[in-house]
């Protein structure tokens, strides 16, 4: 199988801003092919982001909270809700092609990102699943990992470069931080959970950050290299 070349970085924490920056001006370069697809994966510190939903009334703290918390606060060009990014999380930014050697199929990619989550989960002995009326990966009635991405219309050539991407909660108590701020993605009627929480086994960000990438690689048909500079 031809394997399409995959830029990986990890980065162990990035304000949010700068990696929504960096996000923009890859994406402005593979659709002009001045580089690689990439996958960025990462920790942000404590973040609130807001996707084109806009339910401001997700948020559940004020100005005085956020500020007393050092939680920022983003209004963002991906779809969905409300979320929380915040340390023991690791955030992946896949920015590639759809619809240049494939057919466009948009749901597709949502469905298959996460596949990739599923997979991991797996390997790890915890089923992963979905939710029909929600995008992400659940495990029972607590979700594991949210997912919301922007598509990029390309200005060089045919398709969409994609931005945004998935949050994946890796440490125990995740749930009991930012979560608890929020309405996390409007979603009122369940809760979140963690991997440490479902395995009951300790895990850092990065060696999971690690895991993730043959899965990535396997789903999307991708030879991966990873990078040694961060973001």
């Amino acid at each position: 199988m031809n394997r399409r070349p995959l830029d990986v970085t990890y980065t162990n924490r990035v304000e949010y801003a700068h990696a929504w920056d960096v996000q923009k001006d890859i994406v402005g370069k593979v659709d002009a092919g001045e580089v690689r697809e990439t996958l960025m994966l990462l920790q942000h510190p404590p973040t609130y982001t807001i996707g084109s939903q806009q339910h401001p009334e997700h948020l559940l703290l004020t100005p005085e909270q956020l500020k007393a918390q050092g939680i920022s606060v983003f209004q963002i060009d991906r779809g969905g809700d409300i979320t929380y990014h915040g340390p023991g999380q690791l955030v992946g930014y896949p920015l590639i092609m759809l619809g240049n050697r494939e057919a466009l199929d948009l749901h597709g990619y949502l469905r298959s990102l996460e596949e990739v989550i599923i997979r991991l989960l797996a390997s790890h002995g915890i089923e992963g699943s979905r939710k029909p009326k929600y995008t992400g990966v659940w495990v029972g009635n607590l979700k594991i990992a949210a997912i919301g991405v922007k598509f990029n219309k390309c200005k060089h050539r045919r398709g969409f470069v994609t931005s945004h991407g998935f949050a994946f909660n890796i440490k125990s108590g995740i749930q009991h931080e930012g979560f608890q701020g929020i309405v996390p993605c409007g979603i009122q009627e369940y809760g979140v959970t963690s991997l440490e929480d479902c395995t009951q086994q300790t895990f850092s960000v990065e060696q999971i950050a690690k895991e993730i990438v043959p899965y990535f690689e396997e789903q999307f048909s991708f030879a991966a290299e990873w990078q040694s500079h961060s973001l």
